[in-house]
This record gives structure tokens, C-alpha cells and sequence, in this order.
């Protein structure tokens, strides 16, 4: 049967009308999208944020937290991943979106909304290595940050407060911990991003019975008091527990 529908004296069947045809976005707005990833490790007792400092004007010499625009084939998380690399050298981390900052003034080149994202990454010792846009990179303490460029102060603190609370009902610890790790090694870390100290009896006592780690089966090697015993998550990917 044939249908008609551009006029009495015209009939087009129905099969080929393109329903794919688009026409262009009305908008006249001009507004890049970009992506800031706060990554966080803990060095020497400390919970530690990477940043990288600044060539361009007008925030020659100051530090910010490690960003970019996204390019047309990404998503925001792939875009984070690229810039993670490109810029810090650091790859394969735990990384999860934070929150967009959209405030007009943000950047003074012109406005720019950021999808920001957070990381955690264990302290190996990792090789920081960044590009020629960028003066340096390297960790800095949470607790003394500097003053940061565009709005990263900020984001700095929605990541740090949203670490703080989501290490209270999952399992990502484990990002911050090297594959074999001791008790008080796991403890140590939890203490340091809750800034409280925990019970120790009553903190194994609830990590043994969540199952989820297990023993490897050896001894922290070149421990100065009686060796600790070595253990592993089983597994290293995101779970919801309730633990502190």
C-alpha cells in the first residue's frame, strides 16, 4: 500500500523517506569541555595529591591539578586516562567521575566546563614525567597544598571529601596499597584518610570477617621486630562494604 504524505497529486512510499536526516544545532554557544583529574597516593604517612605547575599565563608558576580538553572520540574517563599519561606518565589507575564544575568565570581564556574526575594510585616510587606545556610535576601533601590555578582549589576539596567518604563503604584501599601488603599497613592507610586512629582488634576483626582479603602464605621480609604476615585483596575491583 502506498502513502501519502506530501501532497493529493504526489505519493512516496513510506520505505524510502531518510529518518536519518538531521539538521545543524541552532546554538551560537561557543563552550569547550574539559576534564581535571585529582589523583591521590599516600607517601610517607601522608595522603598526597599530584599536581603540575603551570607555564602559561596568567598562572605562570602555579600549580593545578592535571587537566585537558576533550577530544571529539572520547568520553570523559577515556580523556582522563589519555591526560593521566600524556601529562604525569601514570596509567592503569582507579578512576571514577567527581563532579562538573561549570561556573562561567572558571577559566579566563574563555568558558570552559570541566568533568572532573578523581584516582588513587599506590606509591611504587612511580617515574612522574609530564610535558613541555608544564614547568613540573610532583606529589603534594593534602594538608599543605598551595594556592591552585582556575577553580582546582575546589575540586581539590569535593575529591578529598568524597575519598574520605567513599573509603568508609567500599573496598578501594586496595588502589593505595601494593599487591602484598601488611595488616598494619591496611590500617595505617584507613587511619590517614579518616584522620582518626581505629581500634586495632576491632578493625582486623571486621576486615577478616568481610572476607576480602586472604594470607599469601609469607612474612614481610626485613621487618625489624617479629615479621608480619603478608596478604592480598581478593579481589581489586570495586565493592560496596560497610568497614569503618
Amino acid at each position: 500500500m502506498i502513502a501519502n504524505f506530501v501532497g493529493l497529486d504526489t505519493q512516496i512510499p513510506w520505505c524510502i523517506i531518510n529518518t536519518n536526516m538531521t539538521t545543524p544545532h541552532p546554538s551560537t554557544q561557543n563552550i569547550k569541555v574539559a576534564v581535571d583529574a585529582a589523583i591521590f597516593t599516600i607517601k610517607n604517612g601522608d595522603l598526597c595529591l599530584l599536581l603540575i605547575q603551570m607555564k602559561k599565563s596568567p598562572f605562570e608558576g602555579m600549580w593545578a591539578i592535571p587537566g585537558g580538553l576533550i577530544e571529539d572520540h572520547e568520553t570523559s574517563l577515556q580523556s582522563a586516562s589519555r591526560i593521566l599519561k600524556t601529562q604525569t606518565g601514570l596509567h592503569d589507575v582507579f578512576l571514577e567521575q567527581l563532579k562538573t564544575f561549570d561556573d562561567p568565570g572558571r577559566d579566563p581564556a574563555g568558558r570552559v566546563v570541566s568533568v572532573a574526575c578523581w584516582a588513587l594510585v599506590p606509591d611504587h616510587q612511580i617515574p612522574l614525567k609530564t610535558t613541555d606545556k608544564y614547568l613540573d610535576v610532583r606529589w603534594w601533601r593534602v594538608g599543605k597544598l598551595p594556592e591552585l590555578a582556575y577553580d582546582h582549589q575546589g575540586i581539590a576539596k569535593e575529591a578529598v571529601e568524597r575519598l574520605k567518604s567513599k573509603i568508609q563503604y567500599t573496598n578501594i584501599v586496595w588502589s593505595l596499597l601494593p599487591e602484598e601488603f601488611t595488616l598494619t599497613q591496611l590500617q595505617s592507610v584507613y587511619e590517614i584518610i579518616v584522620g582518626s586512629s581505629l581500634d586495632k582488634r576491632n578493625f582486623r576483626k571486621r576486615i577478616r570477617d568481610l572476607k576480602l582479603i586472604r594470607p599469601v602464605g609469607k612474612k614481610l621480609a626485613g621487618a625489624a621486630h617479629r615479621p608480619a604476615e603478608l596478604y592480598r585483596f581478593r579481589q581489586r575491583k570495586l565493592e560496596y562494604v560497610e568497614i569503618v
